[in-house]
């Protein structure tokens, strides 16, 4: 399929931003640069707050108004977050963002920073994301022709039930919806049904019974309305949903190189905003959720369900038993290994 074959099937706001933005560039030398961005989930809490803000007020701040940029969400654009580096690697998206477990059915390796269980609270999954930065950014620089950007968390992956759950035995039986293969395989070994779908359609699933559960951020499920539904709030953590931005490296080389040191200094500061934002965005997730102090959240009342010694002794189990071998089968014994040198030593042991 050429390009001009895709392309006829995209959402027209892609397509013609990327032709803006490559025009731009052309002749961009001593002109205002317009980037065109594509942006996440405008539900979430980080479009608004934080991407926008980001590419439309601050870089054209620091450059003196050099840098411009226009940004979309992925559901003004009808996207579902998995076509993002897809389109990317065409040449269709210059700047944009998607979840790695999105795309971890195009090559598991993006599994690797995320895998269900391991990283417990923020400051482990931060430290497992950069041991396992340069095996990202070999994928995408080598296989896809993507530069990254910057890496940034949602926040703690738990599990919105509509459904009256006390831990971990009682997810058996229900249909819970997962956004990853990983966590896929953990709740199927907790000896639940797995469903997929995308973030926008959780909501209206949980209300008609088509699920019983859906595993997303503490704050992204807040700001999203998710508590108007469910009723149980369990935080056993699945992950922490990395994102990463990135550019098509062929826009990337054609910026001045003036501009991409601006750009990379801003993206380094920006990268260490997002991951305190996302710490206190768990926080305030929670918090609002289940009737706790609520700042800047939406106030809910929802059952905290405790996650117990034992459900933390079974969540290490699954992990070993059931999370890592089918990492890597999916991955290979050298894709595994490289894992293991790298990230092995998060794992709880016991």
């Amino acid at each position: 399929m050429t390009l001009n074959t895709y392309s006829r099937s995209l959402p027209a706001a892609i397509l013609a931003g990327a032709l803006t933005v490559t025009a731009g560039l052309a002749g961009a030398q001593d002109a205002t640069l317009n980037l065109n961005v594509q942006g996440g989930w405008s539900s979430a809490g980080y479009y608004k707050d934080f991407e926008v803000p980001f590419w439309t007020e601050r870089l054209p701040e620091v450059s003196g108004g050099r840098i411009g940029a226009s940004i979309t969400s992925l559901d003004a654009s009808s996207l579902k977050g998995s076509e993002v580096f897809r389109l990317m690697r065409m040449g269709v998206i210059d700047f944009g963002t998607s979840a790695l477990g999105y795309v971890a059915g195009d090559d598991p390796v993006n599994e690797g920073p995320d895998l269900a269980g391991v990283a417990l609270d923020i400051e482990t999954e931060r430290k497992v994301l950069e041991a396992y930065r340069p095996e990202l950014v070999r994928l995408y620089t080598e296989k896809y022709g993507i530069r990254p950007l910057f890496f940034y968390p949602a926040e703690a992956q738990v599990f919105w039930c509509n459904a009256p759950v006390t831990g971990l035995a009682d997810l058996e039986g229900l249909k819970v919806r997962t956004g990853n293969r990983t966590v896929a395989d953990f709740v199927s070994a907790a000896g639940a049904t797995t469903v997929t779908m995308p973030f926008g359609e959780v909501v209206t699933s949980l209300q008609r019974g088509v699920i019983d559960c859906a595993v997303t951020g503490t704050f992204s499920g807040n700001a999203a309305g998710w508590a108007e539904t469910a009723t149980h709030l369990y935080p056993l953590v699945m992950g922490w949903s990395p994102f990463m931005y990135g550019a098509n490296q062929r826009v990337w080389d054609a910026l001045p190189e003036d501009v991409r040191a601006l750009l990379t200094e801003e993206f380094d500061r920006f990268e260490d905003e997002l991951w305190v934002a996302a710490a206190r965005r768990n926080e305030e997730g929670l918090n609002c959720s289940t009737g706790g102090s609520c700042t800047f959240g939406k106030p809910f009342d929802m059952t905290l369900v405790p996650v117990t010694p034992e459900d933390d002794a079974r969540r290490g189990e699954i992990v070993r038993e059931v999370v890592l071998p089918a990492f890597r089968d999916r991955c290979g014994a050298a894709c595994f290994d490289e894992w293991q040198a790298r990230v092995g030593a998060f794992v709880d042991p016991s």
